[in-house]
């Protein structure tokens, strides 16, 4: 019997993009057709199917968080929740073979070299690349010429990522489940693992009808803990009770929000506070009560400067109280998140565009009207 032959694939020289204009408050989105990126030795070229729109990639284009600019590193493409197929590979590539399946998450590369990567934490790698904010040029010497404008992030249908950091994605995990897997998923499930709640536990989640928060509330509700999700309208009550919350509280309709929380928690408080809404940092300790030896877990960003997490000196001591921050999630953390998604306990929370709709699927997302992710799909054309 002869050998399946590999699949190959006709590489355009250009293809479509959404790229930022007027970087900064008052950016916009546009569709361009930009240049095809050549990948070097140890990298891969993805064709995305898919590209998650997260509320990170709204602080990169308005440049709010106090780092440098996309510009500064010849970004125009954000993004950083791709799902796609291997369409190319560098000479020296072991790992990725044309047509496998690859994800691409927020961190695109590290150094593998320092502390940070030995240990647990390669997420915070100094000489770390963020994937739509800096340009992957950084990662391989072999591509010092490259013009760094050709290397964006997952806005861009073709996009190179160095081979090893990329992220295989699993038989039966559609794309549409998969893209937001390489951040929104990957990113709570490392905080639901770092705040070492149990079974059983209430886990509030200010903000989760949102596309992190949601995510979170099923996984919570598949590693045993008990969710309660903060937030407000009819569509993410909806997708909140569909998802697993064990109880929705809308902010807009409840006089004393926290009250109404720890009474669900058995009277006592939550033993968890997920934050993936930057304005409920302010209140999040209300929602413990009573309860000795909580959690309150920072995840979702915030403009620099514009909020602060604090309590009374003595609340901390008399509940035993903690604040915990994490910034993405690692390989291993998004394999584990896709393993959830392989066995069916993380389902499609999204709403899915064809490109050209890339702007207005921005401009929902700015404005706070999504329940869930919005996701592009490359190939859809209405």
């Amino acid at each position: 019997m002869d050998a399946p032959q590999s699949p190959s694939f006709q590489i355009p020289a250009v293809c479509q993009a959404g790229v930022v204009v007027d970087e900064g408050p008052n950016f916009q989105v546009r569709v361009e057709t930009v240049p095809v990126p050549e990948p070097g030795p140890d990298d891969i070229l993805i064709r995305l199917n898919v590209t998650g729109i997260c509320s990170s990639d709204i602080h990169m284009m308005q440049n709010d968080l106090g780092t440098p600019k996309m510009s500064s590193f010849g970004v125009r493409s954000p993004g950083h929740e791709g799902a796609g197929i291997v369409v190319k590979v560098g000479a020296n590539v072991t790992n990725f073979k044309l047509g496998d399946r690859a994800g691409v998450k927020p961190l695109m590369d590290t150094c593998g070299n320092c502390d940070l990567c030995w240990g647990d934490s390669e997420t915070y790698c100094r000489a770390g690349v963020h994937t739509g904010l800096m340009t992957a040029g950084q990662c391989s010497s072999s591509r010092e010429e490259t013009p760094l404008t050709e290397l964006p992030g997952t806005y861009q249908q073709y996009i190179v990522s160095p081979a090893k950091y990329a992220s295989p994605i699993p038989d039966g995990v559609p794309d549409e489940i998969a893209a937001p897997i390489m951040c929104s998923a990957s990113t709570v499930y490392c905080s639901l693992v770092e705040s070492k709640l149990k079974a059983g536990d209430w886990a509030v989640f200010p903000g989760g009808g949102g596309g992190v928060g949601i995510q979170g509330v099923q996984l919570a509700k598949a590693m045993g803990m008990r969710p309660i999700v903060v937030d407000t309208g009819a569509a993410k009550r909806d997708l909140s009770m569909e998802m697993g919350a064990e109880a929705f509280i809308d902010f807009r309709e409840t006089s004393d929000t926290s009250a109404a929380a720890i009474e669900v928690a058995d009277g006592v408080g939550a033993h968890g506070v997920f934050v993936t809404a930057p304005a409920a940092y302010k209140t999040a300790a209300s929602f413990i009560g009573n309860r000795i030896g909580a959690v309150i877990m920072c995840i979702g960003l915030a403009p620099a400067n514009t909020m602060v997490v604090g309590e009374d000196p003595n609340t901390f001591i008399f509940k035993k109280l903690s604040v915990k921050g994490t910034l993405v999630g690692s390989r291993k953390d998004t394999a584990a998140a896709l393993d959830f998604a392989r066995r069916g306990l993380l389902k499609q929370i999204c709403e899915v565009y064809p490109l050209h709709r890339l702007p207005k699927a921005v401009d929902r997302l700015r404005t706070g009207q999504v329940a869930g992710r919005i996701v592009v799909d490359f190939n859809l054309t209405e």
